[in-house]
């Protein structure tokens, strides 16, 4: 019989991926493109809310620091359901995120998102390979929608607190 359970994913390893997702908002949140790539593999990708890629930690920074400069960009609030391995070396984080727009203190629904963050360790430290951030339109669930909207407005105050 094939077994196709996923490894488990150790507790500091675990830590260490939720630590690179919490200063990937960090750095957006205080709108650093340098600081918002740095966990990133050099290699690492982001596809974007709008469906924008970047490639390249490097690239990665020089874009967000030309959006940050030109636009008042949301504040994320974030929680995360759920981190688990995938290979040895490589884990999956799963994590539901809206936005507070620039000045208000309210939750924008319309910019709630579902992220999957691709982490791996090639035996240097964890970097995220790659970040899916996803509408969560919820296309004919409004009671979804409605649900991660709340559990989102409890999250807003000062700063991110991902899970």
């Amino acid at each position: 019989m094939n077994d196709t359970r996923l490894p488990e994913l150790p507790s500091g390893d675990e830590i260490a991926v939720r630590g690179l997702y919490r200063r990937m908002l960090e750095g957006w949140n205080r709108r650093d493109g340098a600081a918002f790539a740095g966990p990133f593999a050099v290699d690492g990708q982001v596809i974007g809310f709008d469906g924008s890629g970047h490639r390249g930690r490097s690239v990665i920074a020089a874009e967000l620091g030309r959006i940050f400069a030109d636009h008042a960009t949301p504040r994320y609030v974030a929680t995360v359901r759920r981190v688990r391995a995938l290979a040895p070396g490589v884990a999956h984080l799963e994590a539901a995120a809206g936005m507070v727009p620039d000045g208000a203190g309210e939750l924008d629904p319309g910019l709630n998102a579902v992220q999957t963050v691709i982490a791996v360790n090639a035996g240097a430290g964890w970097r995220i390979a790659l970040l899916q951030n996803t509408p969560a339109r919820f296309d004919l669930r409004p009671d979804l929608a409605a649900g991660l909207t709340e559990e989102l407005r409890a999250l807003v105050g000062p700063g991110p607190e991902p899970g």
